[in-house]
């Protein structure tokens, strides 16, 4: 290698780790300039030497002291020492970081002077993923510490929400936390002590919550959180739509989610310097996990997985993840990038690149205490419990002690990150994604959709959400679409919107800026709806696939309700994520493609943060969608038909169904003139027939129209949101479903009631058991598992819930013979003795 070639080398200084992982030659060049830039600047050097365990290679002394150049050149330091000040402090916070995170894992004793614990200052059962959370420290501060260097307090992601420890530490530290975890945990022994103490405490209030404002995972207490990041995989997919442009955000990445979730490498096919904001993701490489070597580890390690990334469109910046002040610079050099990229596409010059920056930040797990490296370093790297074992014991604080800080130099070190008031700029908890606040869309007029006797759902929803587009150009629009736009009818959407791609089609509805997230793969195209919570959402599936959606959807849900739960509602608009070409109007597809598992799963969430919505006309369907963008911080499942279906409501009847979940639709005094029933009234209904469903309603309608005939006064009803008429768990669902005068208006007590339900009617009737009552005058139908090649009236008879088993099942709650109710060859069908096609010809 030439000394030309070194020098330029040098210069790039972007694609190793570190400086081991560099040529021998380039090595030494490194080492030669940085002893120069040493020897020139005593502020440098000072920092350059490090602190305890943080250490600066020679790689990272060169690339800060540049970063460090440029942000004085462009006024955003004041000048070299004062960066070379904050960036020291760093890794005093840094240090104190995991010596706090190993305390929370294994002591309930804190002591901020340093002196040693003795066996009762620990817990009897450590516990902690202390591995992780360890090597989450550097790179937090490091996120703090670059905001401090240039004074933008960005947003923050962490796909490895079991490493909580680290960021609750180090906020606790910093002072940047939420009010009640201000007042339990103060920079003081008592109040570092609290926290260890509550940290695994298992605390439970009297109400059955935890008494603590502290979890196991990021939750609603953890300042600046915005997921908990249980399920490893789902910032890796969200954060590239997450920020808007003019905002700025770090996502701390596992090398672990990497192998689950592969829908991370697209990022680069998403971002674009039009529309999105900046994003410097940050893999956490420490090459293990659980049980064995992470697949990178296996496959090659860090080399091999530069290869990869960079077949996938990224740029790689190698950072040494041992150090805050090497990963800062990796958030300002992709920044940097990114900056290059909006600044030519806003000038009117084509986007210089493809690519987006992605910091690989090695380190080893554990990194900070013994056992560092191995299997154990996942939860708990010490060879023993020191609360029982005196050489484990001697292990924590011989190590704790390579880790302190003195107080008085900490608390100078924090003074020197808090830069907040000095640079105007707001704590790192209220950065812009946790802060979200979208106001309500404007709603155009609805237009009544029944002048024709029937028509799609989907294609009412498709014009209804276009119109809701062009009425709201401010907000950010994604769809996020697994399988056809077009065969699920949303044409209009499509054609607005667009598919994104690099490279358009002649002739195609695809755009460089499309808002149209396409991809075979259901949680990486909800995720991108999921992260676009500064704009307007659509998610739209096969409800077949949709189960695939459940993890992401479930983790938005919990974390949504945990922020109401401590008086921090979600501000983002709800999510409609819309299952279509569902169980019923697949039924020519097989089994496999008849499957309402995801609102069967979604109605046992919380209602007041989940509604599992059936519109059963092309009214019902666009009153649901202005319902749900008439919410904020819920997810709104809504199975829509796809084919023509009868017009069934009124605009006044849909927005009524939408505002209560339920309603009457023909009263039992449409069979007025019928016989007194078991004394009662002449306009009392002797039976309900209660639909979920666009074509169980048609089942009722017609089961209706019989039982009329046959002198039963009967009420149908509609039942759009079944999550509304549960019984609440809580004080909180309670505020969401209907009260009891409310719900007896629609159900009176006494009355024999026939459930027909596009669900399986298990739990479904579950859901209900507020107005089930009971086996002797309840029967529920619904989707029992059977089907085939069928069309919908076979996949209906197949499962029990015909109009003709509805008569039966009315038939039978009355205590009257079903050989009253139907024609003998209609009753053979329905008890499979006769031929089924009696029941749909006539």
């Amino acid at each position: 290698m030439t000394a030309a070639s070194v020098s330029e080398h040098v210069d790039t200084h972007v694609s190793a780790a570190t400086s081991d992982d560099l040529p021998p030659a380039v090595r030494v060049e490194l080492a030669h300039r940085a002893a120069q830039l040493r020897a020139a600047d005593a502020v440098f050097a000072s920092w350059a030497a490090g602190y305890g365990l943080i250490q600066h290679d020679v790689l990272t002394q060169v690339r800060v002291y540049s970063m460090v150049r440029r942000l004085v050149t462009d006024n955003q330091v004041v000048d070299a020492a004062t960066a070379y000040a904050r960036l020291s402090a760093a890794d005093r916070v840094a240090s104190a970081g995991m010596w706090l995170v190993a305390h929370m894992s294994y002591a309930q004793r804190v002591r901020l002077d340093g002196g040693p614990l003795v066996a009762g200052d620990f817990k009897a059962n450590p516990e902690g993923h202390t591995g992780g959370a360890l090597n989450m420290v550097p790179a937090y501060v490091a996120y703090l510490a670059m905001n401090a260097l240039d004074g933008r307090t960005r947003s923050w992601m962490m796909g490895q929400g079991h490493c909580v420890a680290a960021i609750d530490a180090l906020n606790v530290l910093v002072g940047n936390l939420h009010p009640e975890q201000a007042a339990r945990y103060p920079m003081d022994d008592a109040g570092l002590s609290q926290l260890a103490s509550d940290f695994y405490g298992y605390a439970i209030g009297a109400d059955g919550m935890p008494s603590a404002p502290l979890g196991s995972h990021v939750n609603a207490h953890t300042a600046g959180g915005t997921q908990e990041g249980g399920y490893l995989g789902f910032t890796e997919l969200h954060y590239v739509h997450a920020p808007l442009p003019g905002e700025r955000l770090v996502a701390f990445l596992s090398d672990g989610a990497f192998e689950e979730q592969r829908g991370s490498d697209w990022a680069p096919r998403w971002w674009r310097p039009e529309d999105s904001g900046m994003v410097a993701p940050i893999m956490i490489l420490n090459g293990r996990r659980i049980e064995q070597r992470t697949l990178i580890e296996q496959q090659g390690g860090e080399s091999w997985l530069h290869r990869h990334l960079e077949l996938n469109g990224f740029e790689v910046f190698g950072l040494d993840g041992r150090d805050p002040a090497s990963m800062a610079w990796g958030i300002h050099a992709m920044e940097a990038r990114l900056g290059e990229r909006i600044a030519a596409v806003l000038a009117g010059r084509p986007d210089p690149t493809r690519r987006l920056g992605y910091g690989i930040a090695e380190t080893i797990k554990g990194f900070g205490l013994p056992g560092a490296g191995g299997n154990r370093a996942h939860n708990l790297p010490l060879g023993g419990n020191p609360s029982k074992d005196v050489a484990a014991l001697e292990e924590f604080n011989g190590a704790v002690a390579r880790l302190h800080v003195p107080a008085v130099e900490l608390r100078a070190a924090i003074v020197d990150l808090a830069t907040h008031a000095e640079q105007a700029r707001s704590l790192e908890r209220d950065h812009a994604l946790g802060r979200r606040d979208v106001a309500s869309p404007h709603l155009p007029a609805l237009e009544d959709a029944s002048s024709a006797s029937d028509g799609s759902p989907m294609a009412a929803l498709d014009v209804r959400f276009s119109a809701i587009l062009a009425a709201n150009r401010h907000l950010r629009a994604r769809i996020g679409n697994p399988d056809e736009l077009r065969s699920n009818r949303l044409d209009h959407t499509l054609d607005l919107l667009k598919h994104r791609v690099f490279e358009p089609e002649a002739g195609v509805a695809e755009a460089r800026g499309g808002g149209v997230i396409t991809a075979l793969n259901e949680e990486a195209v909800a995720c991108a709806a999921l992260g676009n919570k500064g704009g307007i959402n659509l998610v739209v599936t096969y409800e077949a696939f949709a189960p695939k959606m459940l993890g992401a959807l479930r983790q938005e849900i919990t974390f949504a309700r945990q922020q109401r739960q401590v008086g921090r509602a979600p501000g983002w608009l709800s999510v409609p994520v819309v299952l279509t070409s569902h169980t019923w109007e697949n039924s020519k597809n097989e089994v496999s493609h008849q499957d309402p598992t995801l609102a069967e799963a979604l109605l046992g969430e919380m209602a007041d943060s989940v509604s599992v919505v059936f519109p059963p006309d092309a009214n019902a369907t666009v009153a649901a969608l202005d319902h749900a963008y008439s919410s904020h911080g819920r997810i709104v499942a809504m199975v829509v038909p796809k084919r023509a279906v009868a017009h069934r409501l009124t605009v006044a009847q849909a927005q009524a169904l939408a505002s209560q979940g339920a309603l009457t639709l023909i009263p039992a005094t449409a069979a007025e003139q019928a016989p007194r029933h078991h004394g009662a009234g002449i306009s009392a209904p002797q039976l309900l027939l209660a639909a979920s469903g666009a074509y169980q309603l048609a089942a009722a309608v017609r089961a209706h129209a019989r039982l009329s005939e046959r002198g039963i006064r009967c009420a149908l009803i509609v039942i759009g949101e079944p999550g509304r008429l549960r019984t609440p768990r809580d004080a909180l669902e309670a505020r969401h479903v209907l009260d009891d005068a409310a719900l007896e208006e629609i159900f009176p007590t006494g009355v024999p009631r026939v459930f027909i339900t596009h669900t399986r009617p298990e739990p479904y009737l579950g859901a209900l058991r507020r107005i089930d009552s009971g086996p002797q005058t309840t029967r529920a139908l619904g989707y029992i598992n059977r089907g085939g090649t069928l069309t919908v009236d076979g996949l209906l008879f197949a499962n029990r819930c015909s109009w003709g088993h509805v008569v039966e099942a009315a038939g039978a709650v009355l205590g009257l013979s079903s050989s009253s109710l139907l024609r003998p060859d209609e009753l053979a069908a329905v008890r499979g003795e006769g031929d089924p096609t009696v029941l749909w010809r006539s």
